[in-house]
Order: structure tokens, then C-alpha cells, then sequence
């Protein structure tokens, strides 16, 4: 793909995020349910950090481009490699489990991930936004251009190290409020939810394998 062309593309994706975040994070105070939106407000829901997320990646991504049509060449060349290590080790596992395990427990049961409350709230359109439209883009952004990857053992670090930032952040939570980030956590005993949250770093760890696959079966092996 030509550079103009990623260039729009990655200013357009970089604009939609910014706008979803956006609306997300402006949902009228008055017409938020109680049991929702309480200490940590839409940042403790890994759904919102993800759309955060993915806005720097685009933002990040669109400057490289911009500084490679410019003929920045020694600029872009730092800023590609913190567009490469931003993308393989949290942009496209993070999606790919943002989208997949919420669809996959919306569908067993909503109420443990996406009361039924937040449907007079949220619209569908950005429920979408926030939980199915993010896989496309990921799929998209490895289908436009090689990323490289770091080496496994680094990428695998770094994941685990933000995993368990954002595990540390519900359980804070917790500990404050006294009530869980997601009504499916108050199911679990001690035990099962440290084996839930093992269970879903191991399934993460899954989803950036399977990018670091797709990535080199369409571009080649490259690494840092």
C-alpha cells in the first residue's frame, strides 16, 4: 500500500477512535445506571483502555507516515519501531480478546459483562464501535503493511507486565468499592479467579502468537 494511502487510512482510523472514545466517555451522567459507572468511571473497563489504546496506535501510526512522506527519514524510522512494538504486543491481542471474549460471554450470558440497563444508554452503533469493529481494524492494519515483531521472549514481558497493571487495577477496585469491575468476577472463589485471570492471560498470549503468525505468513519473518 502506497504511503499517501496508509497515510489516510491511519488518520481515518486514528479519527474514529478518538471520536468513539469520545462519545463513550461523554455518556450523559444522568442516564448512566448506578451499578455501572461508580469509582474508576469508564477507565477501569478494559473495553474503554483499548479504544484509548488503539487511538495512540492510529495517532502514532499516521505520524510515521506523515514523516516518511516528508522525507523524515531518521524520525520515522524511531517512530516506526514504537508503531511496531505498540501494535504486536498490545493493539491486535488486546482487540482480538476485547473482541472475542465479550462476544463469547454476551452470548452465554450478557448480564455478567454488558447489563441489560446499558442498552438504554449505550447505542447499538457503539456497543459495536467498542466490541465488534475493533477485530477489522486489527485484521486490517496487519493486511496494509509488515509490522516487526520483538523478540518473543520481550513481547511476552512486556504483554504479562501490562496484564498484570490492568489486573492490579480491578482488584484495587475491589478493594476499594467492594464491588468487581465485572459482575462475572463475583462468581469465582479466590482460587478460580486467579486461575480465570490465568486463563485469560494464556488466551491473550494465544492472540498475540496468532498475530506474530499472521504477520510473518503475509510479510516474511522481521524482527527487532
Amino acid at each position: 500500500m502506497e504511503i499517501s494511502t496508509l497515510a489516510t487510512y491511519h488518520c481515518f482510523a486514528f479519527a474514529w477512535y478518538f471520536f468513539v472514545a469520545y462519545s463513550i466517555t461523554h455518556v450523559r451522567a444522568e442516564e448512566r445506571p448506578s451499578e455501572v459507572f461508580l469509582y474508576g468511571g469508564q477507565w477501569k473497563y478494559l473495553t474503554v483502555l483499548n479504544l484509548v489504546l488503539q487511538a495512540v496506535f492510529y495517532g502514532v501510526s499516521f505520524l510515521a507516515d506523515v514523516l516518511r512522506l516528508i522525507k523524515k527519514l531518521r524520525c520515522a524510522k524511531c517512530v516506526i519501531s514504537s508503531r511496531d512494538l505498540l501494535f504486536s504486543v498490545l493493539a491486535f491481542p488486546v482487540s482480538t480478546f476485547v473482541c472475542i471474549s465479550f462476544w463469547t460471554l454476551y452470548t452465554y450470558n450478557r448480564e455478567l459483562v454488558y447489563p441489560k440497563s446499558l442498552d438504554g444508554v449505550i447505542p447499538l452503533w457503539l456497543n459495536h464501535a467498542m466490541h465488534t469493529a475493533v477485530l477489522p481494524f486489527a485484521v486490517l492494519e496487519i493486511l496494509a503493511l509488515p509490522h516487526r515483531y520483538p523478540a518473543k521472549k520481550k513481547g511476552l514481558i512486556l504483554l504479562g507486565f501490562v496484564a498484570f497493571l490492568y489486573i492490579s487495577w480491578v482488584l484495587w477496585i475491589y478493594s476499594v468499592t467492594g464491588e468487581w469491575v465485572y459482575p462475572l468476577f463475583a462468581l469465582f472463589s479466590p482460587a478460580g479467579l486467579a486461575a480465570f485471570f490465568a486463563g485469560s492471560l494464556a488466551v491473550i498470549v494465544s492472540f498475540y502468537n496468532f498475530g506474530e503468525f499472521l504477520n510473518r505468513m503475509i510479510w516474511g519473518q522481521s524482527k527487532f
